[in-house]
């Protein structure tokens, strides 16, 4: 049974899942084409999807002044022009953000800092206790050297030598990140 616009807005209103059906069977292909001119079809497909959706969501609240027809295709014209909007809006944020950071992504380094990070957590808890003790409060805990002497109970000549043998070690170990090790370890 095929039902006039009015009636499928009443019947819709009263939560009549016949006229849902119909409503959506008539106008779900046409919408999908009209929004593709402004959108991707897949992205059409989604808006008129949710279109749909809340009108049934709507339904008893659900005020036409013009025609059904009108009424749908406005608010698919409506619903397509904000997600442009919010598309745009997106894709600015995006490139505002790429423009803050693009010399990290430019710089092949970047993209070894995690492997270095953990490479050196590991170097650094491999190394003999009182060598990594020493080595951590001068460059983590910023110490002097007086400081950790007096810290750890023995001489500032011990603390010099302990903090240079660490190095070794850790040069030796973390080799192949020399040149990103030079601000850390020198």
């Amino acid at each position: 049974m095929c039902v006039d616009d009015n009636s499928l807005i009443t019947l819709l209103q009263q939560g009549d899942k016949d006229a849902y059906r119909q409503l959506f069977i008539k106008y779900y292909s046409p919408l999908c084409e009209y929004a593709s001119q402004y959108i991707s079809d897949d992205d059409s497909e989604e808006l008129v999807q949710e279109l749909m959706l809340s009108l049934w969501e709507a339904r008893e609240n659900l005020v036409i002044e013009t025609s059904l027809k009108s009424y749908l295709f406005i608010s698919t014209k409506h619903r397509c022009l904000n997600a442009i909007r919010k598309n745009q809006y997106h894709e600015r944020i995006h490139n505002q953000i790429y423009e803050k950071i693009k010399d990290q992504f430019e710089d092949p380094d970047y993209y070894f800092v995690n492997e270095l990070t953990d490479n050196i957590h590991k170097a650094i808890e491999n190394l003999p206790e009182t060598y990594r003790e020493t080595f951590t409060l001068s460059r983590f805990g910023e110490k002097t050297n007086v400081q950790i002497a007096e810290k750890l109970g023995i001489s500032v000549k011990t603390v010099e030598y302990r903090i240079s043998q660490a190095l070794k070690i850790l040069r030796i170990k973390l080799k192949d990140y020399l040149p990103l090790l030079i601000n850390i370890l020198g």
